[in-house]
């Protein structure tokens, strides 16, 4: 979708929608990231660990004990021990041995995590079941004056360690989802596909799910198939709406929002869409007066507004008040 700025003062009309590739507004069911999630100790710091966090200790003391060595609770105090909280994304299609980028936050009272080294942690699925484990030097940047020093990042600093299991490329169907689901859309799509794969094997289960059984050509092709579909170039549709960011005075403006017969007076000016133009006279020649025609789009109104000096702000209310008298054929969206 193509913007064009008007005025200085953030307001953007979306204009003629062009084609997208259906990679980039649908994607296929099944195949998706994954989050992971694990809990580990971070040592090494320089006296800037947790001083009062007690599973700190305990959970230092297990890892000692796993390793062989045998301390008292009185022993284990030190500054220079975090615990933090592991996070990572796992993609689709992951085969073991693949590394992974980790960030890790520190969950007690520790200052800085700046010279740690996160020792090996295993990390979880939503199902609790292990898909890898992270081990490595802590990055921070900045020196904690610009930036929070309790949180950092491993680049490669986990490894996958079992394969997602995917039987995809000899799958006998296959389910995209549109990221904005919509009737017409839909209806371009599986009309595109079918012209593409010369026969019906696409269809629509509902306004944002499409259905593609595997032409006996690609049969154990899925990567194949998968490629082709996504290439195909697709005009998506969307609804007549307008979204307003009042903290910013920022308005976005879709090409389909109408304005119907409508009068309203806002300050010193008077603003009419009407089938005549020459009403226009009966108002006072020192008013800021303009008149639009009937099956004016919001685009036009905000054109002709901007003419008279109106500001965001005026214009967002003016918006607003169109709405609410019904004269708005859209969706209005403040944010």
């Amino acid at each position: 979708m193509m913007t064009k700025l008007l005025i200085s003062g953030l307001i953007f009309f979306s204009v003629t929608s062009e084609a997208a590739r259906l990679k980039d507004i649908a994607s296929i069911r099944g195949v998706r990231e994954n989050q992971l999630i694990g809990y580990g100790l971070v040592v090494g710091l320089k006296g800037t660990g947790d001083t009062q966090a007690e599973f700190t200790s305990k959970s230092f003391g297990r890892l000692i004990e796993k390793l062989g060595v045998k301390l008292d609770k009185a022993d284990i105090q030190s500054k220079n021990v975090a615990a933090v909280i592991i996070t990572a994304t796992l993609p689709a299609f992951a085969k073991a041995g693949n590394p992974l980028d980790i960030t890790v936050s520190s969950v007690g009272d520790s200052s800085s995590l700046v010279g740690g080294t996160l020792l090996q942690a295993p990390l979880r699925a939503a199902n609790d079941e292990v898909f890898a484990v992270a081990q490595g030097a802590v990055s921070v940047t900045g020196d904690g004056k610009d930036v929070h020093t309790t949180a950092g990042r491993i680049p490669n600093g986990a490894m996958i360690e079992r394969d997602i299991q995917a039987d995809f490329s000899s799958r006998k169907m296959y389910r995209m989802t549109l990221h904005n689901p919509d009737f017409t859309t839909a209806a371009r799509t599986i009309l595109t596909i079918n012209r593409e794969l010369g026969g019906q094997y696409a269809s629509a289960k509902d306004a944002g799910t499409i259905d593609i059984i595997t032409p006996a050509s690609y049969e154990n092709k899925g990567v194949e198939l998968m490629a082709t579909i996504e290439a195909i170039e697709i005009n998506p549709d969307q609804k007549a709406r307008v979204v307003i960011n009042e903290k910013t005075g920022t308005i976005v403006i879709g090409e389909r929002v109408k304005i119907s017969k409508v009068g309203l007076s806002h300050g010193s000016l008077t603003l009419k869409v009407s089938d005549d133009k020459n009403k226009k006279s009966k108002e006072s020649a020192d008013d800021k007066i303009t008149v639009l025609d009937t099956g004016a789009n919001v685009g036009d109104l905000v054109q002709a507004l901007n003419k008279l000096g109106v500001s965001p702000k005026d214009l967002i209310s003016i918006l607003q008040s169109v709405k609410a008298a019904g004269a708005l054929h859209g969706e209005l969206e403040t944010m």
